[in-house]
């Protein structure tokens, strides 16, 4: 009998984008999707930060909305896949991430990116050819801060006192360079669902860029490898394309008008693109199983979007993920700890 593969963390991350104007109902329904996947012993819930909606989705704020997430659950971590740090005062960031850590009971994961929307940067009177810059800057004080150390004046330190956050901030990359460049500073690499401009399998584009990663770390810690993939398993491929391919097809439409995509796509080619698992979860098991970057992740990120699926065929999709498909590929719930945050 084969040994199972050693245990990845599971992971699930919600866009929060809003269908129909109602907002309301799009944070209600992220919320219970983060209770659910507590219940069922996801490790991770991930949100992306997005200030406008063009950007592919609806949370602007996404601490508070941990913050919120925290009190409903007991033992999934918290984490941003991903702040985008640019447009943030990193001290005042650092502030919300001590103070929803420890009412978490020590939860939080800090994902942080430069993001990509020029609407965004200009709102923000941030000059979006300094992105990276930007990023680079910003992350050596929220560094700082989350360490305990003195930032901004002398004797002045982030309350309530950080934990050791040595492990767990990450880093969205889109390219070798940056991927380097993440491990020269000790971050935790996050890899997009999708390699947006490149014809070639979006796994095959991002190995390379995993292993460069791997070559460059030099600290004593294990690395950390996200890898978020769309994967939406349903009883079959026919009911999980009625869940999602017209809102992939749409979305692979929006992007070719940006350059992301070509013009043109169908439906299949635009599923492609964003290199969906769909189906029955047998089948996305053996796909999975052919993932190139899957063997080298330490932590597998599920999400639907850019699907909209309803919240019965959300809930249905984490329960198979949980229960068939990652207990397939090696994963393992981990024990549930003792509650210990301000709000058990």
């Amino acid at each position: 009998m084969t040994a199972p593969a050693p245990r990845f963390r599971l992971g699930f991350l919600t866009h929060v984008q809003v269908r129909g104007g109602d907002p309301k109902g799009a944070y209600r329904n992220a919320q219970e999707l983060f209770v659910a996947a507590d219940a069922l012993g996801f490790d991770i819930g991930w949100v992306a930060q997005h200030h406008e909606p063009g950007g592919g989705g609806g949370l602007s704020a996404p601490w508070p909305f941990l913050a919120h997430a925290a009190a409903r659950t007991t033992r999934i971590r918290l984490g941003t896949a991903v702040t985008v740090l640019p447009l943030e005062d990193p001290l005042r960031l650092a502030e919300d991430i001590a103070v929803v850590d420890t009412l978490s009971g020590g939860r939080v994961e800090v994902g942080v990116g430069s993001g990509s929307s020029d609407l965004e940067y200009a709102a923000f009177g941030k000059d979006v050819t300094r992105k990276r810059q930007l990023t680079t800057e910003n992350l050596e004080v929220l560094r700082r801060a989350l360490a305990g150390d003195e930032v901004g004046a002398d004797g002045f330190r982030v309350q309530p006192a950080p934990d050791d956050f040595t492990d767990r901030i990450w880093q969205g990359v889109f390219g070798e360079a940056g991927a380097r460049h993440a491990a020269a500073g000790g971050a935790n690499l996050l890899l997009n669902r999708a390699a947006y401009g490149h014809d070639a399998p979006t796994d095959g584009v991002q190995r390379p860029w995993a292993d460069a990663y791997l070559a460059a770390w030099d600290r004593p810690r294990r690395p950390r490898i996200g890898l978020s993939r769309f994967v939406f398993p349903a009883k079959d491929r026919r009911t999980a394309l009625r869940h999602i391919g017209d809102d992939v097809h749409r979305a692979a439409l929006r992007m070719a008008r940006s350059g992301a995509f070509p013009e043109g796509l169908d439906e299949a080619e635009a599923l492609r693109r964003f290199h969906c698992f769909y189906g029955h979860p047998d089948d996305i098991v053996a796909a999975l199983a052919q993932e190139r970057v899957l063997p080298v992740a330490t932590d597998l990120i599920a999400q639907f979007n850019p699907a909209l699926p309803d919240l019965d065929a959300s809930l249905r999709a984490l329960e198979l993920l949980a229960t068939d498909i990652a207990p397939a590929l090696g994963w393992r719930p981990a024990p549930a700890p003792e509650p210990a945050g301000v709000l058990a």
